[in-house]
């Protein structure tokens, strides 16, 4: 890719943002080296990362990375068997925690969906418990070593703190003693020694050793004779206590060395998730969702939105190209929004080719383009003598050396800078050699010739951004298909300029002209309703595909569902003559040991006793199923086409829509399905109800089965999102769902407080709550409903 690409469009701006989203030095290094991939497959498998990582972060909210830091140095030194510090270590024990309890989060219920490349990388992850708990006994912090790290060093330690009572002690029946002759009432500390700070003209008043006196020469630090066999030992046990402290150490470092593979594995694979989770992060921020990426150099934006503009005033675009033309040509007045256009398709593509998640609304798709081309502002350079024209002209040459049928090139005011007419030919010149060879282009510009040249050439077309006449601002829409159109008289007519003076203007221009800017404007009118239905038809039918594909699981699901009732049914069925034969079998035996015993009289009672307990037994079980049968409703008699009766089999309301055949079977409309039946087997409903339901209701109950428990408004503005998830309330109200979850991300907080403000007022809502952990966190609220 182009690295003065990535300038202009400000890639790098987005990468220093993700790296606040990232724990690990060496992760972001993996960000500084973040740029498109090479081939479509790794550029679906990242940005498949990333969506699972950011639906993970909904769902479970943030991952365990508590205590990850960077180990590589620790590992360096350990793969050399060198002895590590005791923060090298601390490092260490802290990554293999979070290896540990990372397999953890990510492990799923059989139902919950699978995030497979997530739980590829969590595979490899191997939990070290016993190295991870001896770190964390034997290491307290960076500096410090604890006391239960090995026996030895927890009894150096106990016997040094009682030599230190012993001598401070002693020390201080010293200082009182000898307080006439000491500069200070106190002792201090001079080489790990106890001493006393006594006035230079007492120094043989207090016998001991001088370690040091002051930088006037008026006190001396004396060690009093007394202590020094007791500052002896202290010193002597700090020794030993340093030299236990290495040997742990040493023997901890080994043991990192005998796991090195293992170790040094974790930590690479941790480190790649912490980039994956950033970039999910970054996502969040953003309401970041993942594209398609199409092999044919098409693309898809839907509400666009430029991601380093402020969510709150920037205006989303859709922008397409690809399928029925291959080259776009904007045009509208400056400061219009054209060249943040075009600096947010090249950088959305840049994103989404680099694995990171764009803001878009679903079913967006960008083109896998090996090379993205960018002339885009005014580098002129008066070291090198080089005009504006000059600066554009060096840049477009060096573009068309490089660019391919792979290609997206995006051009800013492509022909200024010179004379327009010449201009105006070259750029025609330049986009037809550029789409001689295949290569996508989108070019923005203030020439007239242009926009005729882009009407009558077959794979071009016009847009313009929109401008409103009426109060004198753009709009910053993208209208594709409607070229721009000169609002000049509008313009002075609403700022006071005389109409004779407009009037006069208009009559120096020819009537073709005038004739082309009515036809722009019949041309944008009519444009914009087209695109629009088009567009929503589009929107509709994919929403419909969907559906469909649900609701298709969802009958595959019922059927596997009714295969496993009766399979379990008939294994029960099994198992009752099963244990019938059983009985019978003792009864016989009992019986057969009582004749061998020479009583048969009264084996026979026996067995007419155990018959008879038997087949009580049975009529028990025969009238108790007859009973719930009868409970379960009056059988049906008489059958009409669409009424209403219960199966109590799938324990579920049915509706009649043939009638019996030869065999006694009816079919019935249960939900979606419709399933044959026995007449005998379905149930009158109970008629006590006077309101009866009509079809319309029916259908309206058929509807409400579809509503999900929750709903998903990332990418929404705040207007359609509270719009959304009223009328998802009332459905969700009506379908009886006691707890549905509204998914609205964290990013800026807007749109979660809109939503809050609306259900703090909503009929339907009991109450209402922020996710916890595992729901989803701050990025998901669950509200209770009525």
């Amino acid at each position: 890719m182009d690295n003065k690409t990535l300038r202009v469009l400000e890639f790098n701006k987005i990468k220093e943002i993700l790296k606040d989203y990232i724990i690990t030095a060496s992760a972001k290094k993996l960000v500084d080296e973040l740029k498109p991939y090479d081939t479509v497959y790794e550029v679906r498998k990242k940005l498949q990362e990333s969506d699972e990582a950011l639906d993970l972060l909904i769902k479970k909210g943030n991952p365990p990375f508590e205590g990850l830091h960077d180990s590589g140095e620790g590992i360096e030194r350990a793969k050399k068997n060198g002895i590590l510090s005791p923060g090298q270590l601390l490092k260490i024990g802290g990554m293999l925690r979070c290896a540990r309890r990372f397999k953890d989060y990510i492990k799923r219920k059989e139902e919950e969906t699978p995030h497979v490349l997530l739980e590829d990388l969590a595979d490899i992850l191997t939990p070290l418990r016993k190295l991870e708990e001896i770190i964390e006994i034997s290491i307290v912090s960076e500096e410090e070593i604890s006391d239960k790290a090995s026996p030895a060093l927890g009894s150096i330690r106990r016997n040094l703190r009682d030599k230190i009572s012993s001598v401070r002690d002693k020390i201080n029946s010293i200082v009182r003693a000898n307080s006439k002759y000491l500069q200070d009432a106190i002792y201090t500390m001079r080489g790990d020694r106890y001493v006393l700070p006594v006035r230079a003209e007492y120094k043989g008043a207090v016998q001991g050793l001088i370690h040091d006196q002051s930088s006037t020469g008026a006190t001396l630090y004396i060690e009093p004779i007394s202590l020094v066999n007791l500052n002896n030992e202290i010193k002597e046990l700090k020794l030993k206590e340093k030299a236990e402290i290495e040997k742990i150490l040493s023997e901890l470092s080994n043991k990192i060395y005998e796991n090195i593979d293992l170790v040094e594995s974790n930590y690479k694979i941790l480190t790649e998730l912490d980039f994956i989770f950033g970039k999910a992060k970054y996502a969040s921020s953003i309401n970041g969702m993942c594209p398609i990426v199409n092999e044919d150099n098409s693309f898809d934006i839907i509400q666009g939105r430029h991601p380093l503009i402020d969510p709150k005033v920037v205006v989303p675009s859709d922008i397409y190209l690809g399928k029925e033309f291959t080259t776009l040509m904007i045009t509208g007045p400056n400061t219009g929004g054209k060249t943040v256009t075009l600096k947010t398709v090249g950088l959305l593509h840049l994103m989404a080719l680099s694995g990171l998640l764009i803001p878009t609304k679903d079913n967006s798709s960008v083109g896998f383009f090996r090379n993205i081309f960018a002339d885009i502002g005014d580098e002129q350079s008066i070291e090198q003598s080089l005009s504006t024209f000059s600066s554009h002209m060096t840049n477009i040459v060096k573009i068309l050396e490089k660019a391919d049928s792979n290609s997206l090139v995006l051009f800013d005011e492509l022909g200024s800078g010179t004379d327009p007419v010449e201009g105006a030919a070259l750029a025609i010149s330049i986009i037809d050699t550029l789409r001689s060879i295949g290569a996508r282009v989108i070019a923005t510009t203030h020439y007239s010739e242009l926009k005729g040249y882009a009407l009558k050439t077959d794979g071009i077309e016009n847009a313009s951004v929109e401008f409103d006449v009426e109060t004198l601002k753009p709009t910053y829409r993208l209208l594709i298909g409607v070229p721009g159109k000169s609002n000049a008289f509008e313009i002075s007519k609403r700022l006071g300029l005389r109409e004779e003076i407009i009037d006069r203007a208009k009559n120096n221009i020819s009537s073709d002209n005038l004739e082309f800017e009515n036809l722009i404007r019949d041309l944008q009118e009519k444009s914009i309703l087209a695109n629009r239905d088009a567009r929503e038809a589009k929107r509709i039918k994919i929403e419909a595909e969907e559906i469909k594909a649900k609701y298709e699981e969802k009958i595959k699901r019922l059927e596997e569902v009714r295969e496993k009732a009766y399979i379990e049914a008939k294994r029960e069925a099994k198992n009752i003559i099963l244990r019938a034969k059983e009985e019978a079998d003792e009864i016989l035996k009992a019986m057969r040991e009582l004749e061998k015993l020479g009583i048969a009289q009264g084996g026979r009672a026996r067995l007419e006793e155990e018959r008879k307990k038997l087949k009580d037994s049975l009529e028990k079980k025969e009238a108790s199923l007859i009973k719930e049968r009868e409970n379960l409703g009056e059988e049906i008699t008489k059958v009409t086409l669409g009424m209403d009766a219960y199966l109590p089999s799938l324990n579920q309301n049915v509706i009649i829509v043939s009638m019996p055949d030869s065999k006694g079977e009816v079919q019935v409309e249960a939900g979606i399905m419709k399933i044959n039946v026995k007449l005998k087997d379905l149930r009158k409903l109970n008629t006590n109800n006077n309101n009866k339901k009509e079809k319309k209701k029916r259908e309206l109950k058929l509807n409400l089965a579809r509503v999900d428990s929750r709903i998903d408004l990332r990418g929404l503005d705040a207007e359609e999102a509270c719009y959304r998830t009223d009328k998802y309330l009332d459905e969700a109200y009506m379908a009886n769902l006691g707890e549905v979850t509204i998914v609205h991300g964290k990013g800026t907080g807007a749109l979660r407080k809109a939503i809050n403000d609306m259900l703090k007022k909503h009929p339907h809502v009991k109450q209402y709550r922020l996710g916890e952990y595992g729901e989803g966190g701050d990025g998901v609220t669950i509200v209770t409903l009525k």
